[in-house]
């Protein structure tokens, strides 16, 4: 019992990780709170599923949500810096309109997959897949696209993208274009976001209207925790910490519905681990401090 909780725990902490390698894009490389990821999520797993249930190829499908999530980000970005809207405003009226074309793409607020098709039932038809598929096949994913994105940003586009969070105005005075790296980083943020979406939604069988809500809180959640428990040295270390972070997420939620809260409860509890997680670094500051003077009035 206790190692079938672990394991599906597991596979959903590998699936969230890649949207966490989403939101990690925007929120530490860009430097931009980008909202648009709620309504992002729930496209994903609605693009997927729609075209399940038309018919289509699971692993099309898979790569088709990643695209729309890229558009997605595409239209966001192009909100902020054509257009001049502020980044706050400009996720969150990509998130409103994502709400309504999902639904549209759907048909109605939630689809089945109940019998279909997924890549996750192709995957567990392999040799000695048939119980950890889903696991293999998640891993593989995170593992895959961490590396792809630690390659990117060891590239001279990728110095160029981390420039423009750090200081936007000496890249620019460089001759970068800072507008288009802003675009580009949205939307490959989205497209991952999008991509995880079409994940879960393919191994929960279903997808809802309503399933991306919190997803950006629960994003940077697992960032803040990675980075707080495994540390920021490197860009390379910083990926596996997302990542990390992602999976104790995710745990941490399974131990607290263990625990009897309800479900209802999640959002509260969400924003408590967000809390405590920003607030610790001050805390063990604090402490390191007092701990320094302590030791020089002892000497």
């Amino acid at each position: 019992m206790f190692s079938q909780i672990a394991l599906g725990t597991t596979e959903q902490g590998l699936m969230y990780a890649i949207m966490v390698l989403g939101v990690y894009l925007t929120f530490r490389i860009l430097d931009y709170a980008d909202l648009s990821v709620d309504g992002s999520f729930t496209l994903g797993a609605a693009t997927a599923t729609s075209m399940i249930v038309g018919g289509a190829n699971p692993w099309l499908a898979t790569g088709m949500a990643f695209i729309v999530g890229n558009l997605a980000g595409l239209f966001t970005g192009i909100l902020h810096t054509k257009f001049k809207i502020t980044p706050l405003l400009s996720g969150i009226l990509t998130m409103t309109a994502l709400y309504s074309i999902n639904l549209r793409v759907m048909g109605r607020a939630n689809i089945s997959l109940l019998g279909s098709r997924t890549i996750f039932t192709d995957f567990a038809q392999l040799t000695f897949m048939e119980e950890y598929g889903v696991f293999v096949l998640s891993l593989i994913s995170v593992v895959f696209l961490g590396a792809v994105i630690y390659v990117f940003l060891q590239t001279e586009l990728g110095l160029a993208l981390r420039s423009t969070g750090d200081n936007e105005l000496m890249i620019r005075s460089l001759g970068v274009n800072t507008d288009l790296m802003k675009i580009l980083g949205l939307s490959i943020s989205n497209g991952l976001v999008a991509l995880a979406g079409s994940y879960v939604a393919q191994n929960q069988q279903f997808a809802d209207a309503s399933m991306g809500i919190g997803m950006i809180i629960a994003g940077l959640a697992s960032v803040i925790i990675g980075e707080v428990l495994v540390g920021t040295s490197s860009i390379g270390r910083t990926i596996i910490a997302v990542i990390c972070g992602g999976i104790i997420y995710r745990v941490i939620i399974a131990l607290v519905l263990q625990l009897g809260l309800a479900p209802t409860d999640l959002k509260l509890v969400t924003s408590i681990i967000v809390i405590t997680a920003l607030v610790s670094p001050s805390f063990r500051k604090k402490i390191a401090s007092w701990a320094a003077g302590v030791k020089g009035e002892g000497a």
